[in-house]
Order: structure tokens, then C-alpha cells, then sequence
């Protein structure tokens, strides 16, 4: 089992250690391939409006997400989020739960929706759990995203409304 609550900042070297094999991958987020760790925590924990890490029954943190704005100040009503599961939690339901956590949170903080800029295409997994939470995809971008193995590949648009 696991939980999920707001990141503390002596959370930060784990939830580096998720983040950074995702980060050097550059197969799901745009950010470049050798990102310092100082702009790292600045994206995932300075810049939005709350983070999250999910831990396992012995406290390891084994997921992060964040929530802000997507567009402000005009489209500030409208969530952004973003997920990481560590690559030995993978497949136990812990991105399902913190998409399900975050739409939850989003609600409590006054966000009237959810949407996601930059889904890869290769991304299947991700893909298919948007959508299982009802996630709608408005618009493909072609070949958006510069993956690192497979070339340029489209990104999806996905939007949810809250309320």
C-alpha cells in the first residue's frame, strides 16, 4: 500500500532520485536531458502551486506530481500537472492513484479543470490512463516532441473539466 501528501522539503533527494532516471530518459518530459538538479526542483517544486510524493508501506517515496496553473493569469482556473513513478513501482497502481489525488486536490484548491500540454504519443501507458479518468484529447500536435530513440513524434492535448 501506499500514501500520498504534500512534498516537505527533506523530500527533495528522494524525489530527486525519481525524477532524475525520468529526466535523462527525455522519452516523456520536455525538459533538457542533462538538467541540473537545482533547475529540476525549480520546475517540479518551486514554480507550481503545490507538489506530492507518494510513499510505500516502509515510507520510500516511490511517485511525485505537482499541480499549478496552466496558463495564468487568464487560464489560471485551469490546472497543469505532471507525474512520475519510480521505475520499481511501476505497475501498482501509483500514477492512477496520484492522477485521481491530483484532480481531488486540484478541485480543493479552486481549479475548474485539468489539462495536459505535452502527452508523447509514445507514452501509451499514460495515454490510456487519461483517458480511463476521462481525460479527452482536443488536439494532436505533430511530431511536437524530440524523442530521444524514435525521432520527432506527436504529443496529445488532453482536457478534463472539474466540476
Amino acid at each position: 500500500m501506499f500514501a500520498i501528501q504534500r512534498f516537505e522539503p527533506a523530500d527533495w533527494p528522494a524525489t530527486w532520485q525519481v525524477l532524475e532516471p525520468v529526466f535523462r530518459a527525455g522519452e516523456t518530459y520536455p525538459y533538457a536531458m542533462d538538467i541540473s538538479q537545482e533547475e529540476s526542483r525549480k520546475a517540479w517544486i518551486d514554480h507550481p502551486t503545490a507538489t506530492y510524493v507518494a510513499t510505500d508501506s516502509e515510507g520510500t517515496i516511490v511517485g511525485t506530481y505537482y499541480i499549478r496553473p496552466n496558463q495564468p493569469p487568464l487560464g489560471a482556473h485551469v490546472a497543469n500537472c505532471g507525474y512520475v513513478v519510480a521505475e520499481s513501482a511501476r505497475g501498482q497502481g501509483i500514477a492512477t492513484a496520484m492522477c485521481q489525488h491530483s484532480q481531488v486536490e486540484a478541485r480543493g484548491l479552486g481549479f475548474k479543470a485539468m489539462q495536459y500540454n505535452l502527452v508523447v504519443t509514445t507514452n501509451e501507458v499514460a495515454v490510456r490512463l487519461y483517458q480511463k479518468q476521462g481525460f479527452t484529447v482536443v488536439g494532436r500536435l505533430p511530431q511536437a516532441f524530440h524523442h530521444p530513440q524514435q525521432g520527432y513524434v506527436d504529443a496529445l492535448l488532453m482536457y478534463k473539466l472539474l466540476t
